[in-house]
């Protein structure tokens, strides 16, 4: 099984070189059936190579390293074959998988002659070379085990029919990758938003190198980018789901190196994607669309460098390695090499019209543009900073969530303000009495909701703010949408429908600017209203936090087949303590091999509050539970499943590409427009 998958990652290695060949060959024809067998070779191998590792996991072949030290026969299938990514050389082979899918995708996607494509198709293969160059060398997933130490593979041989020795048991996954069923999901799932951001940074190199300083990229790539984009939010937002029900903090987003690593290239494709918005209607700003898009590109090698190097300590570092140089050297090959060849056929991209007003959706997406670029800075620096003094003068120092928390709170107030206004302006110039015209209720709105929130005795000025701000911005969209479907001669259900389906593209996007607004509010109530209380019980006492009373059952224990649980049993009831809403079983796990329990939290959702409980030491005769009270929770999930749900409707039918008339320009140069 070692020889198999290796050969077929050798493979998958040649057919990538072959790849990039074939493409510059073939550049000036177009023609991508010059690419058919190269294309079909990777893909293939890059399957094989995958499943080869599956197999030899599912039928614990612990003679491969990477299976005897990931796994064991204990392991329950779900996390058996979540294994496969569970660390260093199956992540690598995954991301690799992943980019053979996606270049067999674009290479179907073209036309029959494409120049552009073909060369972004070589750019997809030089990529490709890197990571398979990796797994064929110092990151190979099929290295035979050749030495046994404490139940551990302690020495492997890349040649796989090398002497191998293989340990009775394996030494199974990180007790974290096999305490909840998002493991499974969370990892693949950030996997296809980093990978796809390969396929628009190979057009954007390719159209540099074409010296193409029209839109075609754009308009091809625009799909890409979208499921790349859903694809990474997706990712998020299943990882803050995963920490808030396993860790047992009590939360959800903690700053961490590696959760900044994911934001980065969302923060910056979030821009991209807006900003190509204006190049495609208006021509402007393509020299920052190429930046922005190499800029993403980097960040998804940047994110894989902090996880798989070892420089940080993180729950999510769960792979440290030698290979963080190797990667540092790819990841500044791409700025250099792209920052140059930009640099060089700057002066061919470069070229747009002049913004007409800052008062304009134009206008206002550049400001959006600025501040999430910003804010990207921003986070970036309070992640790197640690690093680099520690490199510098070996102290070591922290950034920890107070900076990033007065980073982020005025950034994100006024993304919400700059979206608000944005969403209803029309392109070329908004005069103050268009603004005001379809801002005016929204903004009432926003008021009454600030002053209903005063009402109910919140004092915290950033969650009064943040709820004013968000259902500003819900309302203006809301009531333009109204408005539209309102003028439609059909009626205004069916107009309704005319005017989603006539620009989905644009709907789709106002669908997930709601589902910002939901997890903007969200982010002010869990953070700005939240209760923290650890309290001891013991069995059948109750104490009261926050209107609701919390009474110890009793004491429970399972031996399951990789874990022993124990945990308690907690009444969650009204403040009387006379009724009881549920009963919640917060944990400790301790898995084979791994003396140290993980305590896993037991949440209760209700219409209002998250009840979140957890372990927080004792015994079973006197216990300490920390208890969490989250106003609007759910809130979160949910918001966060809008935006990325916005994306998927803006996938559908393409706006009319077409330039607004002579006509439209005066009227809204008047302020009358409804363009």
């Amino acid at each position: 099984m070692a020889f198999a998958g290796y050969l077929a990652v050798v493979v998958a290695l040649v057919a990538a070189a072959v790849l990039v060949i074939q493409s510059l060959r073939s550049t000036r024809s177009g023609s991508k059936e010059a690419l058919r067998l190269p294309v079909l070779v990777f893909v293939g191998a890059s399957v094989a190579a995958f499943v080869f590792l599956e197999i030899a996991i599912l039928t614990h072949d612990f003679s491969i390293a990477y299976v005897a030290n990931n796994t064991a026969t204990t392991t329950p299938f779900l996390f058996l074959f979540a294994g496969a990514w569970a660390a260093l050389e199956g992540s690598i082979l995954l991301w690799g998988l992943l980019l053979a899918i996606f270049t067999y995708l674009v290479w179907r996607s073209l036309d029959t002659t494409d120049g552009l494509g073909v060369l972004a198709l070589g750019v997809m293969g030089m990529t490709s070379i890197f990571w398979f160059g990796l797994m064929a060398t110092v990151a190979n997933p099929f290295a035979v085990c050749t030495a046994v130490a404490n139940g551990f593979c302690s020495d492997s041989s890349w040649w796989p029919l090398a002497a191998s020795v293989a340990p009775a048991e394996g030494a199974g996954p990180n007790p974290l990758l096999q305490n909840h069923i998002l493991m499974a999901v969370h990892p693949p799932m950030l996997y296809v938003g980093y990978v796809g951001f390969t396929v628009p940074f190979s057009f954007a190199i390719a159209a540099l190198w074409r010296r193409d300083s029209g839109r075609t990229w754009l308009d091809v790539t625009h799909r890409w980018s979208l499921i790349s984009w859903g694809f990474l939010l997706f990712g998020i937002l299943l990882g803050a789901w995963w920490s808030y029900e396993v860790l047992g903090w009590g939360g959800y987003w903690a700053w961490d190196p590696v959760e900044n690593a994911a934001l980065l290239p969302w923060l910056t494709a979030t821009a991209f994607i807006h900003s190509a918005i204006v190049q495609r209607k208006r021509g402007m700003l393509q020299a920052w669309n190429f930046i922005l898009v190499i800029t993403t590109f980097a960040l998804t090698i940047f994110g894989t460098f902090l996880t798989r190097s070892g420089i940080i300590a993180s729950v999510h570092a769960f792979s440290q390695s030698t290979i963080g140089p190797i990667l540092l050297m790819f990841l500044a090959v791409i700025v250099i090499g792209s920052l140059t060849l930009f640099a060089m056929r700057a002066q061919s991209v470069a070229q747009a019209p002049r913004l007409d007003s800052l008062s304009s959706r134009e206008g206002y997406i550049l400001a959006n543009n600025l501040l999430l670029t910003v804010f990207a800075f921003t986070v970036l620096f309070g992640t790197l900073y640690p690093i680099m003094i520690q490199a510098v003068s070996g102290d070591e120092v922290a950034v920890g969530r107070p900076f990033f928390d007065r980073a982020a709170v005025p950034l994100s107030l006024l993304l919400l303000l700059v979206l608000g206004i944005g969403c209803i302006s029309p392109w070329r110039v908004a005069s103050p009495e268009l603004l005001w015209r379809r801002l005016r209720s929204a903004l009432a709105i926003g008021l009454v909701a600030a002053a209903g929130t005063v009402a109910l005795g919140v004092q915290s000025v950033a969650v009064i703010i943040t709820i004013g701000l968000a259902l500003f911005v819900g309302a203006a969209i809301t009531l333009r949408f109204v408005e539209l479907a309102r003028k439609r001669p059909e009626g205004f259900i069916v107009g309704s429908r005319k005017v989603f389906t006539h620009d989905s593209g644009y709907w789709g996007g106002q669908v997930a600017h709601v589902g910002i607004v939901l997890v903007a509010i969200a982010l002010a109530t869990t953070n700005g209203l939240a209760v923290r209380e650890t309290i001891a019980l013991s069995p059948g006492d109750s104490a009261t936090v926050a209107g609701y009373c919390i009474k110890y059952l009793e004491p429970f224990s399972m031996i399951e087949p990789s874990r022993v649980v124990q945990g308690v049993r907690v009444a969650v009831m009204d403040e009387s303590c006379s009724t009881a809403r549920t009963v919640l079983s917060p944990r400790l796990n301790t898995y084979d091999g791994f003396p140290q329990p993980i305590g896993t939290p037991d949440v209760w959702t209700g219409l209002v509050d998250d009840v979140y409980i957890s372990i927080a030491g004792g015994s079973a005769e006197r216990i300490e539970l920390a208890v969490f009270i989250f106003p609007l929770q759910w809130l979160l999930w949910v918001g966060g499943s809008v935006v990325v749900a916005g994306g998927a409707i803006a996938l559908g039918r393409r706006p009319r590409r077409r330039e607004p008339s002579s006509d439209e320009v005066r009227a809204a140069d008047s302020g009358v427009s409804n363009v």
